[in-house]
């Protein structure tokens, strides 16, 4: 069996997820939405519903493993609520405490930086807010691991809530210009 992977940009609102029959989910939406995708497809790895950005599908299980493992990074452009400082930004470098099923959970640590300029990103489908009610920040924030919603209680722990969470890139794959819910099928992951 010749294995396919896709990229996509997903949307805000959908789940990286496909439908299933549970009654909780009828009206949520999901991946096959976008695009018809082959049978055996899964998400390699998660992005929660309030995210957005790059996400890889593929029908291979072990190449899912090997990229949902620590040895890839994932990097995510953030917006935070503030102007972020320099000791926030040195505090998520070295990790940060975050509670992780109901334990604490000392992150590792990851790369990040501010951004000079904000991202071309498309305007989101839910506004976030307007300059009323303050300023805001973009970061990048670069890790090579993956617990629940992360990336939200890391920059929420150091005083700079995330308002705008985007993925750009997982290992050497890049959103590059895919249009927000565009899907791309790659020869290889």
């Amino acid at each position: 069996m010749k294995h396919r992977h896709f990229k996509l940009f997903k949307p805000y609102g959908y789940l990286s997820q496909f439908q299933t029959n549970a009654r909780h989910e009828i009206n949520k939406k999901f991946l096959g939405e976008l695009y018809h995708f082959p049978e055996g497809i899964m998400a390699i790895g998660r992005l929660d519903k309030d995210s957005e950005g790059l996400l890889l599908l593929t029908t291979d299980g072990k190449v899912s493993f090997d990229i949902t493992s620590s040895k890839t990074d994932k990097e995510y452009y953030v917006q935070v609520d503030g102007e972020i400082t320099n000791e926030a930004i040195l505090a998520l470098k070295q990790g940060v405490n975050i509670s992780h099923k109901s334990e604490t959970y000392t992150t590792k640590p990851c790369q990040v930086s501010q951004l000079k300029e904000e991202p071309d990103f498309p305007e989101r489908a839910k506004k976030i807010r307007d300059a009323r009610h303050g300023k805001t920040s973009w970061i990048s924030i670069t890790i090579n691991e993956g617990k629940f919603r992360q990336v939200r209680k890391m920059t929420a722990q150091v005083g700079f809530p995330t308002l705008r969470l985007v993925r750009v890139r997982v290992g050497a794959i890049t959103l590059e210009d895919l249009k927000m819910g565009e899907v791309k099928e790659l020869s290889q992951i």
